[in-house]
């Protein structure tokens, strides 16, 4: 009797199929019509999560570069755009940036605040400039390296703790002693 003639099911398809037989059967166990589309179903929903299109690279090369200067902007962008929050920039050669990371280097608080109170992922270069000692410390002690580490355009982790002003001298005092070590 062939096996897909009439009504199968899962327990009367192997109930047809002899114990030596089995493994060379999975394929069609795993493919039969009905047998496993609970299963089925489940992998491709997972699969299919919608994260809509694609951003145009020169939107996102705006808004990167407005995050050096131009909070309006940025502010007025992050309105039309919100998945440009964590969008970022390939000026070439392995240099990425993201919109916090600009306003970073820049010693812009009120733009880096803004990002990170739209879901911006905070790094290790935001925390130094927002002189979020904590966050640095636990960063240098996880991965030690971490001062060594260039962030966007090459530059330090000590030069973004020196944009951050008077708001992250405590930071810039921790970077400095680490040189000194």
């Amino acid at each position: 009797m062939n096996i897909y003639q009439g009504e199968s099911t899962r327990r009367t398809f192997l109930a047809r199929i002899p114990a030596v037989g089995l493994a060379s059967a999975l394929p069609l166990v795993l493919t039969e019509p009905g047998l496993c589309e609970d299963a089925q179903a489940k992998k491709s929903a997972s699969k299919k999560r919608d994260k809509g299109p694609r951003l145009e690279l020169s939107l996102v090369q705006d808004f990167v570069g407005v995050a050096h200067r131009d909070f309006d902007r940025v502010k007025e962008l992050l309105e039309a755009h919100p998945t440009l929050v964590n969008a970022a920039h390939d000026w070439g050669g392995g240099d990425w940036e993201t919109g916090l990371g600009a306003a970073a280097h820049m010693g812009r608080r009120d733009i880096a605040l803004y990002l990170l109170d739209h879901r911006a992922r905070l790094d290790v270069f935001a925390a130094a400039m927002l002189g979020k000692l904590d966050v640095v410390k636990a960063s240098v002690a996880a991965f030690p390296e971490t001062p060594k580490v260039p962030g966007p355009h090459g530059i330090s982790l000590i030069r973004h703790a020196e944009a951050g002003g008077p708001e992250a001298k405590e930071v810039l005092d921790y970077l400095r002693s680490l040189e000194k070590a």
